[in-house]
């Protein structure tokens, strides 16, 4: 093979490439979004429950409450609100925690359903649906107890 023929094929593989990962760049932006409100509730528990199993075996509430992709299953927490307060991005975020237990489940809600979640007040025995994103926890070397945090929620009942 001569040299301008080695170089015009490396130039169409190096083309090729890039047109592939610039496609499958934009498939993954354009990727819908999981609807957690529309989505069927896979298991409904007490706050206090969802955080106890974490502490007592991480491993198996992980593999009870994610799928094998890694994706939380629909949750239905009920519990006390605590806290009610707005992260970075200005959407709220209910904390349930009964009074005594040393953690509770951090519940971030969208732009979409903040509305929902303003008609809470501190006291007041609420369900919200949503999804995991990590799990209850205690780091020893800050001697703190992390919350399990539910995002994309919603309020299923005030």
């Amino acid at each position: 093979m001569t040299k301008k023929k080695l170089i015009k094929v490396a130039l169409i593989v190096i083309a090729v490439g890039i047109l592939s990962a610039g496609g499958i760049a934009v498939y993954m932006f354009n990727k819908p979004h999981r609807d957690v409100q529309s989505a069927t509730i896979d298991f409904t528990l007490a706050s206090t429950a969802l955080v106890q199993e974490y502490f007592t075996n991480p491993q198996a509430a992980n593999q009870k409450y994610l799928d094998d992709a890694g994706n939380s299953k629909i949750m239905s927490v009920t519990g006390k609100v605590s806290s009610i307060s707005r992260d970075m991005n200005n959407q709220l975020v209910v904390q349930l925690q009964d009074e005594g237990d040393t953690a509770g489940v951090s519940c971030t809600f969208s732009a979409a359903t903040n509305a929902s979640a303003e008609k809470l007040a501190i006291g007041q025995q609420v369900t919200i649906k949503g999804v995991i994103r990590s799990g209850a926890g205690y780091d020893a070397d800050l001697d703190l107890y992390e919350d399990v945090i539910l995002e994309k929620c919603d309020v299923l009942n005030p």
